[in-house]
């Protein structure tokens, strides 16, 4: 009998577990942490939104079993946000679905269209679902440092990418991008992703799309969609969420759109996973993309003051961290004292010495190290007494 299982064993340490059990055992000694760890929006959901759960919850039979790729009306939801936000036609039908979260869409898609051995590419550092929901799934990776001394170089990244799917045997299967990024915060235009899919028509790759930040930018930006070049759809699906746009985290509330074949795919294997998220939680979804939507440019707002507090403050503490123009993180590079004890090791006096909680840039990718990621999730004031603690540590 194998000592541990072979999915399991294929997964790296989970970077993330020791830094969590020293906030957990901090927490227990009645420390206060100010804690910019998780992407976890503290915000409340606006309140239309939950008063069409209440409506919906206490009509008969909606305690019953849901419908596995969403309900009509929430998809035909999404195809209208699509149409609207970026001039992209989508059949409801054929072109949408909807999913536990854009981190399950994604995970089960990797599992529907996965053979073992089958390459992927993906961005490094990067969301861990990107990679290591196809590493479960048995592919095998190569990774693409999307990283050039701290500054993400869009011409530097189509070269490698080009040059990763021209040497690689066999070709890649799909390749994933995410901009705005978790969690670099990177973020691109539409030129950019006329020359992925270029590149992924002509080597015949997919592209999965991760745009789960499209309502969370700054300074008047908004996050195109790939899907906006032309014929893009014959090869990229994208995945997007209700949990950063309208605080719906907890909701679980995604969607996979685009190329009919990988959605057929994903349809499937869905059918055999779950029955779709309860039935209210899918009325109030639609609501909230069917309703009014100052609640999302107010939530904007929000993490807007919170970025910009962010920058002076730790800028004021001796921190310089350059500001994020979209997504609720910002990708610091870590003060020079700790450059050669590295993201690790930071994380752990910032929250033992200063009790402030981030993400270390190496739970990201290896080339995410010298990095950490922090999340817009405390309010002003708690920013500023996280400063006043890290100037303390860094003197």
């Amino acid at each position: 009998m194998a000592e541990e299982f072979d999915r399991i064993r294929r997964l790296p340490p989970y970077v993330f577990s020791e830094v969590n059990r020293i906030k957990a055992d901090l927490r227990s000694k009645g420390e206060d942490i100010i804690d910019f760890g998780m992407g976890n929006p503290d915000m409340p959901t606006p309140s239309h939104i939950i008063e069409k759960l209440k409506e919906t919850v206490i009509k008969p039979g909606t305690g019953r079993y849901s419908v596995s790729r969403g309900i009509p009306g929430l998809r035909k939801a999404q195809s209208k946000y699509y149409k609207k936000r970026f001039n992209v036609n989508l059949d409801p039908e054929k072109e949408v679905i909807v999913t536990l979260g854009s981190k399950e869409g994604l995970a089960n898609l990797a599992q529907a269209m996965t053979t073992p051995g089958d390459i992927i590419l993906s961005p490094n550092p990067s969301y861990p679902i990107h990679p290591y929901g196809f590493i479960i799934a048995g592919a095998s990776l190569r990774h693409l440092p999307t990283m050039d001394d701290g500054i993400f170089n869009p011409e530097l990244f189509l070269e490698r990418l080009d040059r990763s799917i021209r040497h690689s045997s066999p070709k890649p299967v799909a390749l994933i991008v995410s901009f705005p990024s978790n969690p670099t915060a990177q973020v691109v235009g539409l030129d950019f992703y006329e020359e992925v899919v270029k590149i992924a028509r002509k080597h015949k790759t997919y592209i999965l799309s991760d745009l789960a930040y499209a309502e969370i930018y700054f300074d008047g930006k908004p996050p195109p969609s790939i899907l906006q070049v032309k014929n893009a759809k014959n090869i990229a699906v994208e995945f997007t969420s209700m949990s950063k746009t309208y605080a719906m985290a907890g909701w679980r509330i995604g969607f996979a759109v685009g190329n009919q074949k990988l959605i057929a795919a994903l349809t499937k294997i869905k059918s055999y996973l779950d029955y779709g998220a309860f039935t209210p939680v899918q009325v109030a979804a639609a609501a909230a993309l069917n309703g009014p939507q100052k609640c999302v440019s107010e939530i904007r707002s929000i993490y807007q003051g919170r970025r910009d507090v962010l920058i002076e403050s730790m800028s004021r503490a001796g921190w310089n961290i350059p500001s994020p123009e979209a997504s609720m993180f910002a990708w610091a590079p870590i003060p020079t004292k700790y450059k050669k004890k590295g993201s690790l090791k930071f994380a752990k006096d910032l929250m033992t010495k200063a009790h402030v909680a981030v993400a270390p840039g190496i739970a990201f990718g290896e080339y995410g190290e010298g990095f950490v990621r922090i999340g817009l999730v405390e309010n002003e004031q708690r920013i500023r007494q996280a400063a006043k603690n890290i100037k303390k540590l860094l003197l």
